[in-house]
């Protein structure tokens, strides 16, 4: 048995966005998919899931102008 060390592969914080972003948007997704089979007719999220919790970040974020969220034309081409 051969032990292979571990490579070191170093990104830009641009090309590490490129590539986390198709990553954490089949995430939320996903996530939302799910909360939404449970619960068709209406969509609540429970204050202490991981989803509500990033959720209320990102709002937090935008309020104090640390990101800029897109339109849905934006992210989805449409």
């Amino acid at each position: 048995m051969t032990v292979q060390p571990y490579q070191t592969i170093v990104l830009s914080p641009a090309d590490l966005s490129k590539v986390l972003e198709p990553m954490i948007r089949n995430v939320v997704r996903e996530e939302l998919a799910r909360a939404m089979t449970t619960q068709p007719k209406s969509f609540r999220l429970k204050p202490d899931s991981p989803l509500y919790q990033d959720m209320a970040e990102i709002l937090r974020r935008k309020t104090q102008g640390e990101i800029k969220l897109h339109s849905h034309a934006e992210v989805w081409g449409e």
